[in-house]
């Protein structure tokens, strides 16, 4: 994202900039919102765990990791700290309640988006900012353009957390809707989906034709833009 938004610099220095920083502020706050969901699901549910470690907060820094901080400006991706979770003391029991404080996290983005998009659905705030667009310039529309991003930046952090690989929340949810027997089987695959994870994600790097991140992420994203703005895309 970084590299793709510098490559403008020279035609619009000010455009640019603006646009990394509402890009970058907009990420972390769907990332802040997305872990805190995380950590208020299991209080919620009978695990302390989170809160005792001051997780269970809309403090940015609380919920920020330095590594995934930094591949939001590289790679226009990013992450937070993984939520701690004792899955012993969630009252449904372990799988399930993992799935559920796994879903917390990206219900809540698309809550926060739903609420942002408000502006939007009512004609306050023009729909052509909801997107990937480096901003225009004209700081009228800033507040437009800070909206859309924060419509669309939480979509797509929930859109992506729901692939069923591991380390993200979809993983966590297939383990707790699969029968015990195929949950079984299913866990097996955990330790090898980091890897897989970060192969996807390069794979659009050393070979943008094979890129399978947009295949998997745009449908499910371009559907929720859809419902959430009314049909307005």
């Amino acid at each position: 994202m970084l590299f793709s938004v510098l490559g403008q610099i020279h035609i619009d220095p000010i455009g640019t900039v603006i646009t990394i920083m509402v890009f970058s502020a907009s990420l972390i706050i769907a990332i802040t919102i997305h872990e805190f969901s995380h950590a208020l699901g299991a209080a919620l549910l009978g695990d302390k765990t989170a809160k005792r470690l001051g997780r269970l907060t809309l403090h940015p820094l609380a919920h920020l990791d330095p590594i995934g901080t930094a591949m939001i400006m590289l790679a226009g991706f990013g992450w937070g700290k993984p939520t701690p979770v004792n899955q012993e003391n969630l009252k449904p029991g372990p799988r399930p309640g993992m799935a559920i404080v796994a879903l917390a996290g990206p219900i809540s983005n698309v809550t926060a988006s739903i609420i942002v998009s408000l502006p939007i659905n009512v004609g306050l705030i023009d729909n052509r900012y909801v997107g990937l667009y480096l901003f225009n310039g004209n700081f009228s529309n800033l507040v437009a353009y800070f909206a859309g991003s924060i419509v669309f930046w939480n979509l797509l952090l929930a859109t992506f957390n729901l692939i069923p690989i591991a380390p993200l929340d979809g993983f966590k949810i297939v383990l707790g809707i699969l029968p015990r027997n195929l949950a079984n089987q299913f866990t097996k695959l955990e330790r090898y989906g980091p890897f897989l994870l970060l192969a996807i994600i390069m794979m659009g790097y050393i070979a943008p034709s094979l890129d399978m991140l947009p295949k998997m992420i745009s449908p499910i994203l371009n559907a929720m833009l859809v419902l959430i703005l009314g049909g307005q895309r």
